[in-house]
């Protein structure tokens, strides 16, 4: 159980005068650290800078999980330990910061550890008193015993270095002298790895002649400032973390590759360089109806084969009714109906009055 502090005053916000800058790139919500160690102590004086997108004064703070100002600034310094984090309208909530009240603390520096850094570890007491006796542990090992310095290096990094920390040292506090204990931290080693992506993305990286795209590099981990530079068919052709491709033709064909690079090595952080998957981009001439079929594919074939089952069925039936009714008896025809006529012998008896013959002719009509 850890002694009893002194009476930390009430909560408080101070608006420092400088604010550290966030990464390169940064895409969500981050809550970054100066001095960029973590965990911070309270004993240091702690600022916290909330980065995203939106505007500005509209970040939300939370302590302990619950909300603690609404509407409030972007950069502030802490009195209070605690577990810290910030919101920023359309990304979310950061990853939580706690700031540490405790007598014997290990710190990690606060950014991106990539493989085969130079990374430092120092084990630190209470308001900065001396700590002698200081032994590491990774994992709950000792690494190599008892040391006079309160610091460890890892380096150069590697994969096998990640995993839970803490420090034991001799100290005199609160009247008591005796070796204390830290809580573990997480040491996490990245491997850098950079992505490339075309906006709009074409069926197939297939687009046409005039058409507009862009593309698009990021790293997904690495501390800023990071640099870019485009390839195309081997040939650096641009930097930066966009390449704009604006009326291409055939010429834009082929592949494009992003080079991310990271230039802080005068402070003991690895240059490193990582190179993104090729993209294949090719231009064609075709029309967009030829350009969507070789899209849509399979599922453009079979409605076009199930138009051609559904005419070819039509054009069955109608066929074979023809047959049928070719093959049918023909029906019999009606029996025609005489003209009526008066014939020579049947006039010759008549009177020759001509109301006679008249009448005569109308009663065979």
């Amino acid at each position: 159980m850890p002694w009893p502090h002194p009476a930390v005053p009430s909560p408080a916000l101070a608006p420092p005068g400088w604010c550290p800058l966030s990464p390169t790139g940064a895409q969500t919500t981050q809550l970054l650290l100066e001095p960029p160690w973590r965990p911070p102590v309270l004993w240091d004086p702690v600022t916290l800078t909330c980065q995203g997108s939106g505007t500005a004064g509209d970040t939300t703070w939370y302590r302990d999980g619950q909300c603690w100002w609404q509407q409030g600034i972007d950069c502030l310094t802490v009195t209070l330990s605690g577990t810290y984090m910030c919101d920023r309208p359309g990304r979310g909530r950061s990853a939580p910061v706690t700031v540490s009240h405790d007598d014997l603390v290990l710190q990690v520096p606060a950014r991106a550890l990539l493989e085969g850094d130079t990374v430092t570890l120092r084990c630190r007491a209470w308001q900065n008193n001396t700590v002698t006796r200081v032994s590491f542990y990774h994992e709950w090992k000792e690494l190599g015993g008892l040391r006079d310095g309160t610091e460890l290096s890892l380096s150069p990094l590697q994969l096998s270095h990640s995993g839970s920390y803490h420090c034991k040292g001799w100290l005199e506090l609160w009247a008591l002298e005796k070796f204390w204990e830290s809580a573990p931290v997480t040491v996490t080693v990245h491997v850098p790895v950079a992505n490339a992506t075309i906006t709009p993305a074409p069926l197939a990286h297939q687009v046409r002649p005039g058409d507009n795209v862009t593309l698009h590099c990021s790293v997904q981990v690495g501390s800023a400032p990071v640099t870019f530079t485009w390839l195309h068919n081997g040939h650096e052709v641009a930097r930066g973390p966009l390449l704009e491709l604006r009326d291409i033709d055939v010429g834009h064909s082929g592949t494009y590759q992003c080079v991310a690079t990271n230039r802080l090595g005068q402070d003991g952080h690895r240059v490193f360089q990582a190179l993104s998957p090729e993209l294949e981009l090719e231009v064609t001439p075709w029309s967009p109806w030829v350009t969507g079929i070789t899209g849509v594919g399979g599922t453009l074939l079979f409605l076009l084969l199930l138009v051609g089952v559904i005419v070819a069925w039509h054009w069955w039936h109608h066929v074979d009714a023809r047959k049928h009714q070719q093959r049918a008896p023909p029906e019999p025809l009606a029996p025609s109906v005489e003209d009526p006529q008066a014939t020579y012998m049947e006039l010759q008896w008549l009177p020759w009055e001509p109301r006679d013959i008249y009448d005569n002719l109308h009663q065979k009509l």
